[in-house]
């Protein structure tokens, strides 16, 4: 924790990025909370609430690519400050939603809040290596992730009680004064040259599936980071219905109305940060042997915790299943991610990052949908069973993969502070 202070106290740019995304992402969970509850007390219909994960998940996917090449030719600050900009307008729309409730436009306005997510999601995780000495990082980046999950703990929480006393405009509101004050502490960032990725100078025209190749092929070419982003696809492929089955299981298992699906955001945003400290003390402790070790761990405790969730009736030991599961996820999160910061190159950052967003949000349309649908025929329950083995069995896959050697440490392409290092070979797969 000592760390924590030290880094936000003399950083003052990682400070202001920090500040931008502790306000946004609290505003962020008044949305999704607002959201959900007003589909489900609307419709009272799963598969209403996957035409809304869908509407999210699509225009997310298909901004991406165009978001991973931006960020490594234009300034990354500013096109983070656009994003937030544009997310206010968006965020406010929604008032109207709350005065005459509309599926449509409720799918509308969420598909253009999410189409400018990438840019800012992928190039905050771009730039922390420019923010952030190579001495640094590893705490930067357990930092930011962790206050990610508090963020989830806090503004969901704070969410479901607000919602039910400010109303569905309230919260809309203050999701839209969020943004403002995250494009304001971003554009606080101050670097010698600008954020612009290494590497951009010269390159003449852009030609954006030559260069969204480019992070591909390095993806590709590179297995360590081809299995953290195949992972992830695993974690997607149960983690989707979640979104979902939060609602499900808060508003109609429980029936705590949005209250409940708050507390239980809630008490998984405190397993991530329980996990989130776990994967910060490992970090620093354990070789790259023990790093895959502890995935594969992190896995199969996630997928069991989550089963045990889905079938236990008390709705107390309901809320502390969920947070053991996400124990194991912000542990293997917080390990993948310093060594993606690691290991690739500053001019490629922007696309790697957003191309595994897009494995991730593919993954997770399909999950939404099949929970979506499913939900029509089966309990939150089962679907709920199912997605804990698919997560389970990410871990083991993992674990073959490292066992049969497929997952070999990078030769190091580039220093973490975005200079070059020695070796820049990636091995072949």
């Amino acid at each position: 924790m000592s760390e924590f202070w030290r880094l936000l106290r003399e950083n003052r740019n990682y400070r202001c990025t920090w500040l931008g995304q502790v306000v946004s992402e609290i505003g962020d969970f008044f949305n999704n909370v607002a959201v959900l509850s007003l589909v489900v007390r609307t419709t009272g219909s799963g598969l209403a609430l996957g035409g809304l994960m869908l509407a999210r998940t699509i225009p997310a996917l298909l901004a991406a690519p165009a978001a991973g090449v931006l960020l490594d030719r234009v300034d990354r600050r500013r096109i983070m400050i656009a994003s937030d900009l544009l997310r206010a307008v968006v965020a406010a729309g929604f008032v109207l939603v709350a005065y005459r409730p509309s599926t449509t436009l409720l799918y509308v306005l969420s598909g253009l809040l999410m189409f400018a997510s990438p840019f800012f999601s992928s190039g905050r995780a771009a730039i922390l290596p420019a923010i952030a000495s190579p001495a640094e990082l590893h705490t930067a980046n357990s930092l930011t992730q962790t206050t990610q999950w508090a963020t989830l703990t806090i503004g969901t929480m704070l969410a479901g009680f607000a919602v039910a006393r400010l109303g569905f405009a309230g919260a809309f509101l203050v999701d839209s004064a969020s943004f403002v004050l995250s494009a304001l502490a971003i554009a606080a960032l101050h670097r010698e040259g600008g954020f612009v990725a290494r590497g951009t100078a010269g390159r003449g025209a852009v030609r954006p599936w030559h260069e969204y190749r480019e992070g591909l092929v390095f993806v590709a070419r590179t297995p360590l980071v081809l299995g953290i982003g195949l992972v992830s696809v695993g974690w997607a492929a149960g983690g989707g219905a979640a979104q979902i089955l939060f609602a499900l299981f808060g508003e109609q298992v429980f029936g705590r109305g949005p209250a409940g699906i708050g507390t239980i955001w809630g008490f998984a945003g405190i397993g991530l940060l329980l996990g989130a400290g776990l994967g910060h003390a490992l970090g620093g402790r354990v070789g790259f042997a023990g790093y895959k070790r502890t995935v594969t761990l992190s896995y199969l405790s996630h997928g069991a915790a989550y089963a045990a969730f889905s079938v236990t009736r008390e709705y107390a030991a309901a809320l502390a299943w969920i947070a053991v599961s996400r124990v194991g996820m912000a542990t293997t999160s917080i390990l993948n991610y310093t060594q993606l910061l690691r290991h690739t190159p500053d001019e490629l950052r922007g696309r790697v990052f957003s191309t595994l967003e897009s494995l991730r949000w593919s993954t997770m349309i399909i999950s939404f949908a099949a929970a979506g649908i499913a939900s029509e025929h089966y309990s939150p329950r089962a679907i709920g069973v199912v997605a804990g083995a698919l997560g389970a069995l990410t871990g083991v896959l993992w674990a073959v993969a490292d066992w049969a050697g497929k997952l070999p440490e990078p030769t190091s392409v580039e220093g973490a502070s975005g200079e070059p290092a020695p070796s820049p070979a990636a091995q072949p797969v």
